[in-house]
């Protein structure tokens, strides 16, 4: 096939597949561009540097319905696999009618499943003419087909091989971590090794999970990303990857390069050794926004081929974006092309890659209607209904991020039955008794029997609680800062939540004063026991269990560097073990699993709760509306229809400043398995005296003897 004069583009019959496919005979390519007038597919040389072909497709390969522009390029599979092209779409400059075509800019496919080059944030990529930085109103002329973001024809991959591990949702602990942050600073792993998908299904970080006792891991964004042009010219990049534009293809950032492997086939293998290992791996994947940002930004791919197609744009101004998730736009899935682009996105995450579910951000935004509707939060949305159906999509694990600052954007508990929800009130609350010792007994109570006000119409395992998470500080800088300290963001500290969050008497950071230590350490124990005691999904994030430390930084999402990379030689073993104790004794204790609601009385399928007093009393009304993080005492008895054996399970908690004696109830012989006093576990069970004293920003965990 001689690529630089090719043959006439021959009509084709519409292909079943947006993007380019592999079919007998060739490649077919296809671009959805309803409002285009023209269309040209561009062939480059391998490195992407020089164009070897362009292909005009004429409009007789225009599907007349959907605006889908096709073509069956002739070339044996040899040839087609490995195929590097881009789109440059033709039509009317109007972006006051929110029409933005030039087809000076060469523009990824929104369906490419593997990405070549890296945008490099120049003005080269704008669509809009810049004189002195100030936009003139016009298309920019020049062309960047050189440095574009392009495609690169794959072939499928094979089979998936291991089976997926079946999790019982009662039991699912929650691993949150960055591919390249857990393991770039590694010393165990092989250094080509450290940081990359390779890194992660490497057996030394598969047996630090397994050890752990964690059940599901969950991967920020692997999607392909696009850095904000502001952060290049800073030295940094958008680290967490919440800046997609390549849905369907793994970021290259994170593949080790090693011979005969690919983006795609390492990913692959790491989802397949984390199956093999028994564990379930969710994708947080970012279709609330694109990298595109707003009207001042790039044009890398969806604003250059169906702007009004995919975006929500103001309607009295459609040259501005509607901008309800803080990164300049928002992509409209009330609009067919969009909703496309997404199922299509998630169906070949699971199918091809093998993936157990996902994890939404900003997960209101996918679900608003038009903005002409004033946006509202509709939870019959088309994409919740599309995955609702979707045999391959409906059986997977779907978990939202229930919030934006668009209007009405708090959802907690509003996302459709089966769906788990990142619960920010368990983590304000567990935050505010144990840290800065403000809240009631019943908000305590509250969040610690699942949030049921909110999210009680689910399964008691649908919220996901959690204290820390990417976005803020660490659990040992949450317990070590009052104040953030994100100056290396070059945001001058303003980025980032502002709120002081420990009482360590205004010492922060590295400190020799054994006390702070000691109540530090102490924090650092007892937030993730309550954690583990609540009912819900428990969600640790990623080297909280061996004290990992951002400098105070509580929105890292910049720095692709040790500020973010776990440390793993200055590991805290004695908090790692604890920690791993914590898991085998939830998993053990069927009482502290999400297996239902708990009652009030004796009747029904979950345990019953009993709440007391530190002084062994039941709580009155003025009793749970004491502040002030006063004492308080859970007993969790088995539902009748449990076998008779089981073990009754008494929690005390005592987040506030003073050291309290809980009077036990009943005359069963209380055993010590768990006082966050101490770095270890009581696995043996040693009697406890009643009352049983406890230490301030203690918690305690008895068992009773079967009876």
């Amino acid at each position: 096939m001689n690529l630089a004069q090719p043959s006439p583009v021959a009509p084709h019959a519409a292909p079943a597949e947006l993007g380019a496919s592999l079919v007998p005979g060739g490649v077919h390519f296809a671009l959805a561009a309803p409002e285009a007038t023209a269309v040209e597919l561009c062939l480059y040389d391998p490195e992407g540097r020089h164009e070897t072909a362009r292909l005009a497709l004429s409009p007789d390969t225009r599907d007349a319905t959907g605006g889908v522009w096709h073509a069956l390029l002739p070339c044996s599979d040899d040839e087609a696999i490995g195929l590097v092209y881009g789109w440059r779409v033709h039509g009317p400059w109007a972006p006051e009618q929110g029409l933005r075509f030039n087809p000076a800019k060469l523009l990824l496919d929104p369906w490419a499943r593997e990405v070549l080059g890296r945008y490099d944030g120049s003005a080269l990529h704008q669509g809009d003419e810049r004189v002195d930085g100030l936009p003139t109103g016009r298309p920019c002329p020049l062309d960047n087909g050189a440095s574009a973001l392009k495609a690169r024809v794959v072939a499928d991959l094979p089979p998936l091989q291991q089976p997926r591990p079946r999790i019982d949702p009662a039991r699912r602990v929650i691993y949150e971590l960055h591919v390249k942050g857990f393991s770039a600073l590694n010393p165990a792993l092989p250094p080509a090794l450290r940081g990359s998908y390779a890194g992660l299904a490497h057996p030394a970080s598969i047996a630090h999970l397994q050890a752990l006792g964690i059940t599901t891991v969950s991967l920020m964004p692997v999607a392909f990303r696009a850095d904000e042009a502001r952060l290049q010219a800073l030295g940094l990049s958008n680290h967490w990857g919440y800046s997609t534009v390549g849905w369907s293809a793994p970021e290259t950032r994170y593949w080790s390069g090693s011979p005969g492997s690919s983006p795609r086939t390492e990913f692959r293998a790491m989802v397949e050794a984390l199956h093999a290992a028994g564990l379930e791996v969710v994708l947080d994947v970012v279709y609330n926004h694109s990298a595109e940002t707003d009207e001042l930004g790039p044009t890398l791919s969806l604003r250059g081929i169906a702007n009004r197609h995919y975006y929500q744009l103001e309607p009295d101004n459609p040259a501005r974006y509607a901008n309800w998730t803080g990164c300049g736009n928002c992509l409209d899935l009330n609009q067919p092309l969009a909703l496309r682009l997404v199922m299509d996105s998630l169906r070949r995450w699971v199918g091809e890659f093998g993936v157990d579910g996902f994890r939404f951000d900003l997960a209101p935004v996918l679900a608003r209607e038009p903005i002409r509707q004033q946006g509202r939060f509709n939870p019959q949305a088309p994409l919740l209904a599309a995955i609702a159906q979707d045999p391959l999509l409906r059986p997977r694990l779907m978990i939202a991020e229930p919030w934006d600052i668009g209007p009405g954007g708090y959802q907690l508990g509003a996302f459709p039955s089966g769906w788990l929800e990142w619960n920010d009130r368990f983590r304000d609350e567990m935050r505010a008794q144990w840290l800065l010792h403000t809240g009631t007994r019943g908000a305590l109570a509250h969040r610690l029997a699942g949030s049921s006000a909110e999210l009680g119409r689910r399964p008691a395992h649908s919220s996901v609680n959690f204290v820390t998470a990417h976005d803020g500080f660490t659990l040992r800088d949450l317990v070590s800062y009052q104040h953030k300290h994100n100056l290396a963001n070059g945001e001058d500290n303003r980025d980032g939540h502002s709120h002081n969050l420990s009482l360590n008497n205004g010492i922060e950071g590295d400190t020799d004063q054994p006390e702070v230590l000691r109540r530090r350490a102490l924090q650092r124990r007892s937030l993730p026991a309550a954690l583990c005691g609540a009912l819900g999904t428990p969600m640790l994030l990623a080297g909280d269990e061996l004290g990992h430390s951002q400098q105070g930084n509580n929105n890292a999402y910049c720095q692709d560097n040790p500020i973010s990379w776990i440390d793993w030689q200055q590991a805290d073993t004695g908090l790692c073990g604890f920690v791993r104790q914590l898991l085998a004794l939830r998993h053990e204790l069927g009482l502290l699993q999400a297996a239902g609601w708990w009652r009030h009385d004796a009747q029904g399928p979950g345990p019953q709760a009993l709440w007391f007093s530190p002084a062994g009393q039941p709580l009155g009304d003025a009793d749970w509306a004491q502040t002030g993080s006063a004492g308080l005492m859970l007993l969790l008895l088995p539902p009748r229809d449990r076998a008779p054996r089981t073990t009754a399970v008494l929690m005390l908690l005592n987040p506030g400043p003073l050291a309290l004696d809980f009077c036990l109830p009943g005359a069963a012989p209380w055993r010590l398995a768990l006082d966050t006093e101490t770095d270890r576990l009581n696995a043996a069970g040693t009697p406890v005296p009643s009352p049983f004293p406890l230490a301030a920003g203690s918690l305690a965990l008895l068992l009773a003897d079967p009876s």
